[in-house]
């Protein structure tokens, strides 16, 4: 896939998580191309001393080793390179995996969307061009349609696919009022960071890319990241749903999701007695009763259904980067893993 030519006038940096990739880190890094004027190598302490390794065989002067003394996780490492490049003053900062998985020459078509000033951030998405999915694991397949509808829920990005994707661009300028400290240190960081996003009301876009898949290894296993992830997407969809229709705004959605839950309790609660009753005593429930239950059923899934209507179209438009002013970053060393 071939990348478009870039709007002039920004700098970009990129950070790379390293742990595990000295097999092909060095590739990597020799495909960032002349558009890029810093390249972050995180060593999360990694047990193949990766910042060694880069420094020893790496003669690219863009290229600065960033080391952690424990092993934070990928998002910690992320988290780190971003610190440093909102620091260093650069506009956007792209995430690159050290494993080979990420063409970096496709940096470009990251970048542009930013530049153009259409987008907040954008990400990678594989299953773009149909034809190239087959090339992905059937397991990762099944993960990712899994994973990307429960991102969509707790995100509110019901327009974007592939959540796990790390290939990513982001403007540094709503970099800097991410709370990067709060942010997911492990694999769910990805799909945090959209949570994050979205309380910002930043726009976010796919971009089409193809994935190498070779002999690297894969650290992240879908069976337990799907069990894992479950519970945080519930956890981030109610801080969302707080967030965005009755702390930050309240709107006509907000209404209808009371009503819905309200009277869809209703039904579920007199209902169910009422049914019960009538299995307890072999009577049947007053036609009423019945239609009372019923109407109420109908109603709240109505209202229900009204709200979701409401959030799909209630995706983020406006790009938020063009309105933000720089402002002073304090720099925090990444914390210990729990």
């Amino acid at each position: 896939m071939s990348s478009p030519s870039l709007p002039g006038g920004a700098s970009i940096a990129v950070v790379v998580p390293c742990y595990r990739v000295t097999r092909h880190i060095e590739g990597v890094l020799a495909r960032v191309g002349a558009e890029v004027e810093r390249i972050y190598c995180v060593d999360d302490a990694c047990p193949e001393a990766s910042g060694d390794f880069i420094e020893s065989r790496v003669v690219d002067p863009r290229v600065v080793v960033l080391r952690h003394p424990e092993n934070v996780g990928v998002g910690g490492a992320v988290m780190t390179g971003y610190r440093a490049a909102i620091d260093d003053g650069f506009d956007v900062i792209v995430k690159i995996d050290g494993d080979g998985q990420m063409d970096p020459r496709l940096l470009p078509g990251f970048v542009a969307p930013l530049l153009r000033g259409d987008a907040d951030y954008a990400k990678g998405n594989r299953f773009f061009d149909l034809s190239h999915i087959q090339r992905m694991p059937l397991v990762r397949r099944i993960g990712n349609l899994g994973l990307s509808f429960l991102a969509k829920l707790s995100s509110g990005y019901w327009d974007l696919f592939d959540p796990t994707n790390g290939y990513t661009a982001i403007h540094a300028r709503v970099a800097e009022r991410l709370p990067l400290h709060a942010i997911s240190r492990r694999y769910f960081f990805e799909t945090d960071m959209l949570f994050r996003l979205g309380t910002l009301r930043a726009v976010v876009v796919d971009v089409p890319m193809d994935a190498v898949y070779d002999d690297e290894q894969s650290h992240l296993h879908v069976g337990r990241a799907l069990v894992e992830f479950a519970w945080k997407h519930v956890r981030n969809f109610g801080k969302r749903i707080l967030y965005s229709y009755f702390l930050r705004d309240l709107s006509i959605a907000s209404l209808e999701l009371v009503a819905g839950l309200l009277l869809s309790a209703i039904a579920l609660g007199f209902g169910g007695h009422h049914w019960l009753e009538s299995i307890a005593t072999g009577r049947a429930a007053p036609t009423g009763t019945v239609m009372v239950a019923a109407l109420c059923a109908i109603s709240g899934l109505q209202f229900l259904l009204a709200f979701i209507g409401y959030d799909i179209a209630n995706v983020p438009r406006r790009p938020l980067h063009p309105v933000l002013g720089r402002q002073p970053v304090v720099y925090r060393p990444p914390a210990s893993a729990p």
